[in-house]
């Protein structure tokens, strides 16, 4: 890391500026893929289930991924992923190029798009600690999540005016420019790579070996509940989100992209002002406080009248602010506390627990909503989320109490780095600051 931290922005800022471009490119294509989907069979059950496959290769290749993420070049998995992705965006163009493909073969594209995220994803997170200092996870964190927020919030906007222009073949085209961009910057981006993955694999060892982490950090287990249970709640709206807008609102396709565009952008507000300002010292509490607001706001969404979509528009850029809130406090912790040679694994369990959560979720909110209504599920849900808000403070409340320490602040805790077997007593001693940080060489790709 020494080696690097004089350049570490410039190589933040390679790699995410190519990742904007790739996210704008992926987000642009699913937008089309399910407003396509969304007028095509009107059901929830369809959406519903393709956001399932979409969070399948996650949900169980997860872990196996966080392995290869420690064990492997962890910028050549960004790159092969990026490319994999590319590559099945242009099977689809080819299908619809030749026809209307049926739905089994959308939903097969959309397993192969999320099969090379599920790889990306564990190894660009486990990248990011590898080059910024400890001290500005927070902020760079805020940086990250602001260009994938401004990123996401064009995508939509793009999707939308691509469907009304242009066939869905050609949309296809723009994920695989993406995908270019993506691949080029992660070429000029030495990324530092810790000798210990160079070693033996061994998969099921490793994954026990990221268990073991996860179960001696008792705050990381505690206050990962209802950051689960927030998933489990909230994933399924995002799903849900088209066709409360053409079926509840009676909107369009420019109505979708508004919404999403203005969600996005909610992100992106807070995105800013946490990379500026590093956000709350409390960064469990800024969590806790977005969870309840981001109920209140979903409960809103839920009982607007068809005709008060401008007003349904503002409350999503509302929820969009609080989404950030909640995601990089927690992220930020997760990536200052673990070893980065655990990093990859551990980040690909908490990201498979997260994707596991959603298509439960999403196994009651799709044929529920048939019965109830969208707009009483979004009710319903920002009522439970205002439920898990409570109970987060009350586990920080809790936690604070037994031990006096003050959860989730920006103050350091030095990771010990294990090679075999991680104990529970020494990760307990470098929770309370009773243990340093043994050096470890770092090769460069």
């Amino acid at each position: 890391m020494n080696e690097l931290n004089q350049n570490w922005k410039k190589a933040f800022a390679i790699i995410y500026a190519g990742q904007a471009f790739s996210i704008i490119g992926s987000s642009a294509v699913q937008f089309s893929i399910l407003w396509w989907l969304t007028v095509k069979t009107g059901s929830a059950l369809t959406l519903t289930l393709a956001a399932i496959i979409g969070f399948l290769p996650q949900a169980i290749i997860g872990p196996f991924a966080g392995v290869v993420a420690d064990r492997c070049s962890r910028k050549w998995i960004m790159i092969i992923a990026d490319g994999f992705v590319a590559v099945s965006s242009a099977i689809l163009g080819i299908g619809f190029l030749i026809g209307s493909p049926s739905v089994g073969f959308v939903y097969i594209i959309l397993f192969f798009r999320a099969l090379g995220s599920t790889f990306h994803g564990p190894a660009l997170q486990s990248a990011i600690p590898m080059l910024v200092p400890d001290d500005m996870l927070m902020k760079a964190g805020g940086w990250a999540q602001l260009v994938s927020s401004g990123s996401s919030m064009l995508g939509p906007a793009i999707g939308a005016g691509l469907t009304v222009i242009f066939p869905m073949q050609s949309i296809m085209l723009v994920d695989i420019a993406g995908a270019i961009f993506a691949i080029s910057a992660l070429m000029f981006v030495k990324i530092p790579k810790l000798k210990t993955a160079l070693s033996e694999v061994h998969v099921w060892q490793d994954i026990k070996q990221g268990i073991q982490v996860l179960r001696s950090d008792k705050l990381l287990i505690q206050i990962s509940i209802p950051v689960l249970l927030a998933y489990l709640i909230f994933m399924p709206l995002i799903t849900l989100l088209p066709l409360l807008i053409y079926d509840h609102f009676q909107g369009t396709a420019w109505h979708n992209g508004l919404a999403q565009f203005l969600f996005a952008g909610g992100l992106l507000a807070t995105s800013a002002l946490i990379g500026v300002f590093g956000g709350l010292k409390k960064q469990f509490f800024m969590l806790s406080i977005s969870l309840l607001a981001l109920g209140v706001f979903i409960c809103v969404c839920g009982i607007l009248p068809p005709t008060l979509f401008a007003v349904f528009a503002i409350f999503a850029f509302l929820a969009g602010c609080a989404g950030t809130c909640f995601y990089v406090p927690y992220m930020a912790y997760v990536q200052r506390t673990i070893p980065g040679e655990l990093l990859g694994k551990v980040m690909a369990l908490l990201i498979s627990a997260m994707s596991f959560s959603t298509p439960v979720g999403l196994i009651v909110a799709g044929p529920v909503t048939e019965i109830i209504g969208t707009n009483v599920w979004f009710l319903l849900s920002g009522i439970a989320l205002f439920v898990v808000g409570i109970i987060c403070c009350l586990v920080i409340k809790r936690y604070e109490k037994r031990t006096g320490i003050i959860a989730g602040t920006n103050t350091p805790i030095h990771p010990v780095i294990i090679a075999d077997e991680i104990s529970e007593s020494d990760w307990s001693k470098q929770a309370n600051g009773e243990m340093t940080p043994e050096k470890t060489d770092l090769d460069i790709d």
